[in-house]
């Protein structure tokens, strides 16, 4: 009997044992914010990590990480090339500081955690990530193209046929290009990235794709094929921001390094170069700002398979790089997110025929069809349908500038090859558009048409779901518009502009942080911002530019997304690397606007952009944008070490605030300029307001904010500040009412007309100004976490190692709930109302903490009472401090 209970015994706790483990572990390993990478080019590339640990109070106490080229070694614990032996602190984010790296090199890597109750975990699973070419002078291949004209229309064909010399064990594809391409490798499309490379200024930076095509050359005879599109590189339609006269415009052009390691230890390199055979493709026109029109009349089946005859096909030429700073795009890409079917179709006539997918997205339309040789078929996208059923392009080609018929707006033209059904996509063009108008000049047999979404495939953190569908509606659509307008870079509208907008992107950039993990996307864009500044600080509207938008539009209201992007990543992810990478950048151009105003205060910028009826005083946003960079740029210095910087930029954002408050605040009143919506937010929100008048200027805000019937009265920048700034002084059922509003002026009133995404106008029937695709009044995407779910990181512990939790239980919302994955796990917060008592949970990841505002009568925590408010004061808070693990709260209101 006692070997048996012994038996049992450790049988029990063998399986507490294996079950702890599964539990405990070490997840989500990631090199430079990206899973198992290949082809990057850090010399100290981050590696991050986090801690699946559902025990209260869970915490890393020390950890150890080893990098090495043997996976093996690895996994058994030794590295030949970093090991940090064991490293007590609890961070999980690090740069790698071992031995140098080496170009085209994997290396494989591992965590090993010790918890705080000194109980080592399982060491992690065996990560990788694969440097590329490191420096320029690494690349073996040519520059080449098949033509210096500009002008030309088709986009060339490319091919090199070779023979492995044996049996391959890796290979790799490494490709540059100015404008688009699509690569293949005997007939097979190589990876699923589309756009590829993502638009920089091109003259100024490079970039090249990394792919492992080791499985596609393991045949006798191996055919690349090289498909060149034009992108923003040599833009061949014409519109007000002049990318047709942009300094870097020229032919497209690639090079191309294929990297072979044979079985046998051999290495051998196939290169771009004047031997590869150049054609035209069937792609007679492509604009990435219009449409594209194919020929296939014009098809070259097996074009890029083994046994084509190129004999007819010219040799390719040689050209200059576009600039000499080709680095790795280290990204999410582009990718085919989803295909919708559209939900009805409006048959005109014979020939005409109007799709509609019942939303609003950015991407393309897919054709099958069948008909007769030489059939044109045109299909146009628009985002709005006429009274008489054929679609209406008013509302999104007022920029564009055509100098013929040849190149419609958004409209893709297919000629028929007349051999069976075939099917049509554009290649090197992407638009916004709900319908798709299809006509023929002749009848033709449609089998399908199918929408395809397509954004920048950044992961999704975020969740949000309520009581109320109006407010769950409004939510779907910010993301929607969000990822529509994330194309390698953040944009305006997918449709009228594809613009970098720098005002629209700084005020959406917490919402799109919340939702989705876009700081590869972030990192990219800032980088753009460093080649576009001219020397003494200043930054274009748009970006990348052609050159347009350094004279118009972009004071510190707008391209303050020098600094206050590289400050959010930071206070999202706790990685103060593009805080670093940007610090000069945001010091001259903070340094700029001191030079041209002194006094303290500027009116450079535009101002609160399409506002709904009042304008404020473009004089005071931009000069507290002023004073929001000159305080992040104090910030950053104190994190950096500049204490220099610190001190003297502390002082002029001190200096800032006073010449704002002295010119624009009555401090009997408490009223700023006439008292508008704007005016009052703002300063509240950003910080402006002195200490001892914030409770009566947010009074003031709250009262306008009644008297103009709890509806908007704002424009871009008023969106960012008005419902936080309700919220977080004390009148979030007041803010919440401006959520979910149904009227004019609302979101809602867009959502219960149709709405799918977020619009340009708060007017449906604006004359101007209303794309239905637009991100620039999405802050409210932000607001559901920051104030229903509470959710905010903590500057003194960035990356939500410390999350501020601060939920507001508002009237006429019976439920919330929210979840964010940061760095160290998934947060969640989410409570219900049953009558006058509120359920509130939330859960807090492993190795984190947080701090939990709340403001009650009665307060319960996992069952146990911890506050009675004594009514002696109204409105008393107390604050919870809560380790990791979750935690239930009731609280009688």
């Amino acid at each position: 009997m006692k070997t048996i209970r012994f038996f049992c015994l450790f049988l029990l706790a063998l399986i507490t044992i294996q079950t702890q483990a599964q539990l405990n572990k070490i997840s989500n390993l990631q090199c430079e914010y990206l899973v198992n990478p290949i082809g990057i080019d850090a010399t100290a590339p981050r590696l991050h990590w986090q801690m699946i640990d559902n025990r209260e109070g869970a915490l890393q106490l020390a950890y150890q990480v080893i990098v090495g080229t043997d996976s093996l070694m690895v996994a058994n614990g030794s590295g030949n090339c970093w090991d940090t032996g064991k490293v007590s602190g609890s961070e999980m984010l690090i740069s790698y500081q071992g031995k140098s790296l080496l170009p085209f090199t994997k290396y494989f890597w591992t965590v090993t955690l010790w918890d705080n109750t000194q109980q080592k975990l399982v060491p992690s699973v065996v990560a990788s990530f694969e440097t590329g070419m490191m420096q320029i002078s690494n690349w073996k291949g040519e520059w080449i193209s098949d033509s210096k004209d500009i002008a030309l229309k088709p986009a060339p064909y490319f091919r090199k046929q070779f023979q492995p010399s044996g049996k391959v064990k890796s290979a790799r594809v490494y490709i540059a290009a100015a404008g688009l391409y699509e690569l293949s490798i005997n007939g097979q499309r190589v990876g699923d990235h589309r756009l590829d490379p993502m638009y920089t200024r091109f003259d100024r930076r490079t970039l090249y794709v990394t792919y492992d095509v080791t499985s596609l050359v393991n045949s006798k005879d191996v055919v690349m094929g090289v498909l060149l599109g034009n992108g923003w590189y040599n833009h061949q339609s014409t519109a007000v921001w002049y990318f047709d006269q942009a300094p870097w415009r020229d032919r497209p052009k690639f090079c191309l390094d294929l990297r072979i390691n044979y079985q046998d230890g051999r290495d051998e390199v196939i290169t771009s170069g004047t031997d590869w055979k150049t054609s035209l493709s069937p792609i007679v026109f492509n604009s990435i700002y219009t449409a594209e029109h194919q020929d296939a009349r014009l098809n070259q089946p097996g074009w890029d398979k083994s046994g084509f005859d190129d004999s007819k096909w010219e040799n390719a030429i040689p050209v200059n790089a576009p600039s000499q700073n080709i680095v790795a795009q280290q990204l999410h890409p582009i990718r085919f997110v989803e295909e919708i079917t559209p939900a009805s179709v409006n048959k005109i006539s014979e020939l005409k025929s109007v799709y509609n997918l019942g939303r609003n997205i950015a991407g393309i339309s897919r054709i099958s069809v069948k008909g007769e040789r030489g059939t044109k078929i045109r299909l146009k996208h628009a985002e709005m349908i006429g009274k008489d059923g054929n679609v209406n392009m008013s509302n999104i080609d007022v920029h564009y500038r055509p100098t013929d018929d040849k190149d419609p707006f958004q409209t893709d033209i297919y000629t028929l090859s007349g051999e069976g059904v075939e099917t049509f996509w554009p290649h090197f063009n992407y638009k916004g558009f709900q319908y798709i108008e299809v006509t023929s000049d002749r009848p033709v047999e449609i089998q399908s048409l199918t929408g395809i979404f397509m954004h920048t495939d950044v992961p999704p953190v975020g969740q949000v779901s309520s009581s109320n569908e109006t407010l769950n509606k409004i939510w779907k659509a910010t993301n929607v518009s969000y990822l529509s307008n994330l194309q390698g870079y953040p944009t305006d509208c997918p449709q009228r502009e594809k613009n970098g907008w720098t005002g629209d992107a700084h005020i959406a950039s917490e919402t799109g942080l919340y939702s989705f993990d876009g700081i590869t996307i972030y990192e990219k864009w800032l980088a753009d911002h460093r080649d576009e500044q001219q020397p003494n600080g200043v930054l274009p509207a748009i970006i990348p530019t052609s050159g347009w938008g350094y004279t118009w539009a972009n004071g510190p209201d707008w391209t303050s997304t020098i600094a206050i992007i590289p400050w959010n990543i930071y206070l999202f992810y706790g990685d103060s690397k593009l805080l670093a990478d940007s610090y000069d950048n945001i010091r001259r151009y903070v340094d700029h606007i001191t030079d041209l105003s002194p006094n303290g205060v500027t009116d450079w910028g535009l101002g609160d952009w399409v506002p709904v009826k009042s304008v404020t005083p473009k004089e005071l946003t931009s000069s507290i944008y002023y004073f929001v960079d000159a305080t992040i740029l104090a910030k950053a210095a104190k994190i950096l070490g500049h204490d220099t910087d610190y001190k003297k930029y502390s002082e002029l954002a001190n200096k800032i605030a006073s010449a704002i408050n002295s010119k624009y605040l009555n401090s009997e009143t408490g009223i700023y300029g006439t008292g508008l919506q704007t005016e009052l937010s703002a300063p509240l929100f950003w910080g402006i307001v002195p200490e001892n008048l914030k409770s009566k200027v947010a009074e003031n805000l709250a009262n306008r904010v009644i008297a103009d019937n709890k509806h908007l009265d704002v424009g871009l920048l008023g969106t960012k500040t008005i419902l936080n700034a309700l919220s977080e002084n004390g009148y979030a059922d007041l803010a919440y009412e401006v959520a979910a509003q149904e009227t004019f002026p609302s979101w809602g009133w867009w959502i219960v007309n149709g709405a799918t995404s977020l619009y340009e106008n708060w007017p449906i029937d604006a004359t101007r100004d209303i794309s239905l695709n637009h991100i620039m009044f999405g802050e409210i995407g932000a607001w559901y976490y920051k104030a229903l779910g509470g959710l905010k990181p903590d500057q003194e512990k960035p990356g939500f190692k410390n999350i501020l939790l601060e939920p507001h239980f508002v009237k006429g919302l019976n439920s919330f709930e929210t979840s964010h994955n940061g760095p160290y796990g998934k947060i969640q917060s989410s409570w219900k109302r049953i009558k006058n008592t509120v359920n509130y949970q939330v859960v807090v990841p492993a190795n984190s903490t947080a701090t939990l505002k709340l403001t009650a009568k009665k307060i319960s925590q996992n069952g146990k009472v911890i506050f009675t408010n004594s009514g002696k004061v109204l409105n008393q808070f107390i604050t919870v401090n809560l380790e990791s693990g979750k935690n239930e709260f009731v609280v009688v209101e």
